[in-house]
C-alpha cells in the first residue's frame, strides 16, 4: 500500500463513520499521520509509513491510549484491547475500513463512547 491508497481508504472510511466530527491529516513524503476527532473527548490518532509498512491506530481519551490496532515489523499485526491497552494481542491483517469498523464496535462497547 502507498501513501495515496492509505489516505484515500482512511478518508473514505472515516467519512462514512457518524461518530467522526472532523479529520486532520498530514502527508509528508512517505508518511501519513493525523487525528480523527470523535464525539466527546476522544480522538483517533493514526500513522502510516509506506517504506516500513508500519500502520498505527490509537484511540486516545484524555492523554492515554485506551485501544489500538497496529502493524509493525517487530510484532506484526496486533491489538491493544480496551481491557489492557498496553498489551499486544496478535490478530490477522486488517484493511483500513475493517480497522475503522473495529473502532466503531469498540466505541459502542465503551460506556458513553458515542455520547
Amino acid at each position: 500500500m502507498d501513501v495515496t491508497a492509505f489516505s484515500s481508504e482512511l478518508l473514505s472510511a472515516l467519512a462514512e463513520a457518524d461518530f467522526v466530527e472532523r479529520v486532520a491529516l498530514r502527508v509528508e513524503g512517505n508518511i501519513v499521520d493525523g487525528r480523527a476527532y470523535l464525539c466527546g473527548e476522544m480522538f483517533l490518532e493514526f500513522y502510516f509509513n509506506e517504506v516500513s509498512g508500519t500502520i498505527a491506530f490509537a484511540l486516545i481519551k484524555g492523554r492515554e491510549r485506551i485501544w489500538g490496532i497496529d502493524r509493525d515489523n517487530i510484532r506484526g499485526w496486533h491489538l491493544h484491547p480496551v481491557e489492557e491497552p498496553e498489551s499486544h494481542v496478535a490478530i490477522e491483517p486488517l484493511s483500513v475500513p475493517e480497522i475503522v469498523e473495529r473502532l466503531k464496535e469498540t466505541l459502542k462497547e465503551l460506556e458513553g463512547g458515542l455520547g
